[in-house]
């Protein structure tokens, strides 16, 4: 890297969105990454159990990291895909709107993308809208396959929905082994039900 113009100072932005994921993994890439384009990490933002689809008002990592870019307190922010950023087109496109006029450069490190050229940002804002297609086409069949099950009570495969019903005959058996006085559990293991099935048709005898 020269020193003519090359961005010295680095920003990490680290993002997860369940209070059970970690940012470290994210971390250690964009440090090893720092280290390698010879970057200097002054500042490391952090929002963790936020997901990406929240207003930059609600992050209070990615609130920080804008504000202080306007300060030009970094030359370039590092984050580990372009998703970390946000989780729509929109979002993604305002930010790195909002990091270029400040002046700061970004670098994506799933997506090896630098904003500072012009096809890096070309191929980055092409890959948030797959990314946001690629969600709702999920959710779409999400949402279908709701709509199928509703209208037939069968899942795609064929297999009915909701509580299985127990052969007559077997329902009379665990009635009288019950009435015979047979725990439940053992009854369970006789006719290869579970022992809340038994336990709800073991009530009627």
């Amino acid at each position: 890297m020269s020193n003519s113009g090359k961005p010295k100072r680095a920003a990490l932005y680290l993002r997860v969105s369940t209070g059970e994921q970690t940012t470290e993994n994210q971390k250690r890439d964009l440090e090893k990454l720092a280290d390698l384009r010879g970057l200097s990490v002054v500042t490391i933002y952090e929002d963790a159990g936020v997901s990406g689809a929240k207003d930059r008002h609600d992050r209070p990592g990615l609130d920080a990291l804008l504000k202080d870019a306007r300060k030009r307190r970094f030359d370039i922010a590092l984050f580990w895909s372009v998703d970390r950023l946000g989780r729509s087109t929109r979002q993604v496109t305002t930010h790195m709107g909002d990091l270029d006029a400040c002046g700061v450069a970004q670098f994506f490190f799933k997506e090896s993308m630098d904003t500072s050229t012009a096809h890096g940002r070309a191929m980055l804002e092409m890959a948030a809208v797959f990314a946001t297609l690629e969600r709702e086409m999920i959710r779409e069949r999400v949402i279908a396959g709701l709509a199928r099950v509703k209208a037939t009570g069968k899942t795609k495969s064929g297999k009915p929905v909701g509580r299985p019903t127990v052969d007559p005959k077997i329902a009379a058996r665990i009635v009288k082994m019950r009435g015979e006085g047979q725990s439940i559990r053992k009854i369970a293991a006789a006719v290869g039900l579970s022992v809340g099935v038994v336990a709800k048709y073991g009530a009627a005898a």
